[in-house]
């Protein structure tokens, strides 16, 4: 069994992997620990995938996963990661822009004490206004919203116990905020500088719509991190302002407002009370709907807890 397995997202880049595998094979085998290489094709239509078998033909430690279209980074590393077999696992990118040579220097920083290692590409070697000033901007806005005091969550080269990402469930853009969803499961993260190469050959696959993506995706990041554990505390601060309106609105159906001052009204508000009912009716719902999010995550876990001692009790 490999001691580390390294998870490659690619996606048409024919005119990179056969140099990758040889500075990942390189490193590796300069490490001296049994390893495996994961490259996953996202669904690649330039040749990539007869170029990904020719190597795999000529080394054991080669495995494919290929997509039949193009799912995203997230999907494509979250199939690596759950084909991995490593107690260490390295994601990376596929474009050589990551520097495979830096990878022993974050595994002896995981052997620290770590549960999570981040690459910083302190000197990146992008266009300015395409990618250095969207990236820091996403990393201000992450590192507010998150509490993951991380220089560059971007950076696709980083290493982490297996148990870490085994314990998340990735969608969307959500490889971006691996290092975030670390902390809130208790994961001890720690930071590293790294290489940046300028990209050999090929095309980015990135672009300023990305932008949109990560925002939105960090408002639920925000919400798993917070709330996941115990969601009717969320639906409980989203109920609490409508419970407090109800009232108001009730009491001034039998109130009016005259220029002395307000007056008890002779007829009722009808439509006051009609807004107060919706409003009541409301606030009742949002809590309802927590007690009923509440209760899934309890009976989630609890099926997650007889499932794995079930699979314990067979393996035994």
């Amino acid at each position: 069994m490999p001691a580390i397995s390294v998870v490659v997202p690619i996606y048409n880049e024919r005119e990179n992997v056969a140099a990758l595998h040889e500075a990942l094979t390189f490193a590796m085998r300069s490490w001296g620990r049994p390893y495996e290489i994961v490259l996953v094709d996202d669904g690649s239509r330039d040749g990539t995938r007869d170029v990904l078998r020719s190597l795999a033909a000529d080394d054991r430690h080669l495995r494919l996963v290929f997509f039949r279209r193009n799912y995203g980074q997230t999907a494509a590393m979250a199939a690596g990661f759950r084909v991995a077999r490593g107690r260490v696992i390295v994601s990376m990118d596929g474009d050589l822009q990551n520097d495979p040579a830096d990878i022993g220097r974050m595994i002896e920083k995981l052997d620290d004490g770590h549960d999570v290692v981040c690459g910083w590409r302190r000197h990146r070697k992008d266009r300015v206004a395409t990618r250095l000033l969207p990236s820091r901007i996403a990393n201000f806005l992450i590192a507010r919203v998150t509490g993951a005091r991380i220089h560059d969550t971007g950076c696709s080269l980083k290493a982490y116990r297996s148990w870490v990402v085994r314990s998340l469930v990735l969608y969307s853009d959500m490889h971006r905020f691996l290092a975030a969803l670390g902390v809130g499961i208790g994961a001890r993260i720690a930071e590293l500088p790294v290489r940046h190469h300028p990209r050999r050959a090929g095309k980015s696959k990135y672009g300023l719509g990305r932008v949109f993506r990560v925002l939105a995706d960090l408002v639920g990041i925000k919400m798993l991190i917070q709330f996941a554990a115990h969601p009717i505390r969320w639906f409980f601060l989203l109920a609490m302002p409508l419970f407090v309106l109800s009232p108001l609105l009730f009491l001034l159906a039998f109130v009016k407002l005259t220029r002395e001052g307000l007056e008890w009204a002779p007829v009722i508000d009808m439509a006051a009370v009609a807004a107060g009912s919706v409003v009541f009716l409301t606030a009742a719902n949002v809590l309802l709907l927590g007690f009923l999010a509440e209760l899934q995550v309890k009976v989630s876990t609890f099926f997650r807890q007889r499932v794995s001692v079930t699979a314990r009790e067979a393996a035994r």
